[in-house]
């Protein structure tokens, strides 16, 4: 079993759980808990071990948040990016090559952001947390836009065969 399938199963993401978490507010809120968790980690230099609650907090919210907003239809940019990775994870053999090549780049990408944040939590330093928090972020985006152009693939592909 691939790693995107063992974390729908954790986030039990059937089809009802899908189309929450597409839903807009799902999506930016998730992306409004990094720096909201990158401040509860570098919390433990001014509150010491009660940095766990804050932590724990963020935590699950991230759990509980692609259940917790309404379900929407593929409309917004940030929906069909959601709809596109549940494609992706669901049908990976029908994923055109260059989509698979550019996701590959992007998740390496989205890597080496995470290790330049975790390096400047560790050490408490400004820069490293910043950047890497950047990089992960602008990867996860342009994941999120790819997924969305492979929604748009797949709804087309659908159409013609249904149409």
């Amino acid at each position: 079993m691939a790693l995107e399938d063992k974390v729908a199963q954790a986030f039990r993401m059937d089809d009802e759980a899908w189309r929450r978490h597409a839903n807009p507010w799902s999506v930016w809120t998730r992306f409004a808990a990094i720096p909201v968790m990158l401040l509860a980690i570098w919390s433990r230099t001014w509150i010491g071990w009660w940095s766990l609650l804050p932590i724990a907090a963020v935590i699950v919210w991230l759990f509980i948040n692609p259940s917790a907003f309404p379900p929407v239809e593929p409309r917004s940019w940030a929906a069909r990016g959601i709809y596109g990775e549940r494609a992706w994870v669901r049908h990976k053999t029908m994923v055109p090559p260059d989509h698979r090549a550019v996701l590959r780049v992007l998740v390496t990408l989205g890597l080496v952001g995470f290790g330049f944040m975790a390096w400047g939590l560790v050490r408490l330093e400004l820069w490293p947390t910043v950047f890497g928090a950047t990089v992960a972020i602008v990867a996860q985006l342009w994941r999120i836009d790819r997924f969305g152009w492979l929604w748009e693939r797949v709804e087309q592909r659908e159409g013609q065969i249904t149409g």
